[in-house]
């Protein structure tokens, strides 16, 4: 598969698209020497066990492996996404590159504190046209009228050969994906477009990269869902999946649904290890534990996860390794949910305080499998 990420008219203008030149950067020196490490740390989320991290509705991770630490999503709110990389001694000005997995809110809001530390580091965005991120058209992109007088006409009948759209973070160095590629050695940007669980389409990038166990697979939100994200990475690179981590997208999903899932992405898909984050919800942690039973993994906010041929948990410092979701990561998961943007979707606060599905709210049956 060809995997390249090019405008026509890319050299017209300032934002960076990727390009056969970019491989320079890619294969540069790591901006810390971290080769050691073959780890993934959470950094926002709405359930965890850490003392010193906030809660809140969001996602974010960094994953530091093969010498590159890459940043994935900013979460939610700019100021807490300051405390949790504080919090954990995460030195944001010694990053690789930086991916955000779709325009929402609770994945892009910690952008400003980011571009506060480090203005100048790559960030990978999907190419949307007319989108948050900035975008770029040709001149020719509207159907013109040569009949009407110049002063009816756009840029009186003489457009410029690129219009360019503007960005809430004009200065950030965004790097514009507009389908799947390889950004590093072994390190592969997924690009699809969902509908999954939002009112608009989106474009959403995943993760994944190579390790001698197999890929691992980082999403953000799933839109185009998670058995649509697996196969495409499994299409793409032709080799098995040993971890999938992140949001799951399963909130609006009843709890039937979830178990077909579960059950798909284990036997079919023969996904190894899975680690649910952020949009996954409750019911749905609890069959997919269920599910893959001692290969399913806690990953809640400031959990480090330790990749190996066994995936692992690492304890917080100061704390025993708690593998699974306790009474005070419902309570915060459930208050997050229910005050987060997805309270309407839903069907709101009280749902979300009951820790129920709007499907299983309703009375629809419930199944494992």
């Amino acid at each position: 598969m060809g995997m390249r990420t090019l405008l026509s008219w890319s050299c017209l203008v300032s934002t960076t698209l990727w390009a056969p030149s970019a491989w320079a950067a890619a294969d540069a020196p790591p901006a810390t020497s971290e080769a050691h490490k073959t780890e993934i740390t959470i950094l926002y989320d709405a359930f965890g066990k850490s003392p010193t991290m906030k809660k809140d509705w969001g996602f974010s991770a960094l994953i530091e492996y093969g010498g590159k630490r890459i940043l994935f999503d900013t979460g939610n709110n700019s100021d807490i996404f300051a405390q949790n990389v504080k919090a954990n001694g995460v030195d944001l000005t010694k990053l690789d590159f930086v991916i955000v997995s779709h325009r929402h809110g609770d994945h892009m809001g910690g952008l400003n504190h980011l571009l506060s530390v480090n203005p100048g580091v790559k960030i990978y965005v999907p190419q949307e046209n007319f989108g948050v991120f900035g975008a770029a058209l040709p001149g020719t992109f509207y159907k013109r009228d040569e009949s009407l007088p110049s002063y009816m006409r756009y840029f009186d009948g003489k457009p410029p050969e690129t219009l360019r759209f503007g960005s809430a973070w004009p200065e950030a160095n965004f790097t514009w994906v507009t389908e799947s590629t390889e950004v590093a050695p072994g390190f592969h940007l997924i690009l699809l477009r969902g509908l999954w669980g939002v009112d608009l389409e989106v474009k959403e990038i995943s993760l994944a990269f190579d390790t001698p166990d197999g890929l691992v697979l980082v999403v953000g939100c799933s839109h185009p869902t998670i058995e649509k994200i697996v196969e495409a990475t499994k299409t793409a690179l032709s080799k098995p999946i040993h971890l999938v981590i992140g949001g799951l997208h399963l909130l609006p999903a009843n709890d039937q649904e979830i178990g077909r899932i579960a059950t798909t992405l284990r036997d079919f898909w023969n996904v190894r290890f899975i680690a649910p984050d952020h949009c996954t919800g409750e019911p749905a942690f609890a069959i997919l534990r269920q599910a893959f039973g001692d290969r399913y993994l806690y990953a809640g906010l400031g959990s480090t996860l330790q990749l190996g041929p066994t995936v692992t948990v690492k304890a917080n410092v100061g704390q025993r390794e708690i593998p699974t979701m306790g009474s005070e990561d419902i309570r915060s998961y459930r208050n997050s949910l229910a005050q987060g943007p997805l309270r309407a979707l839903l069907g709101g606060r009280k749902a979300a305080q009951q820790g129920r599905s709007p499907a299983t709210a309703r009375g629809q049956p419930v199944s494992p499998q």
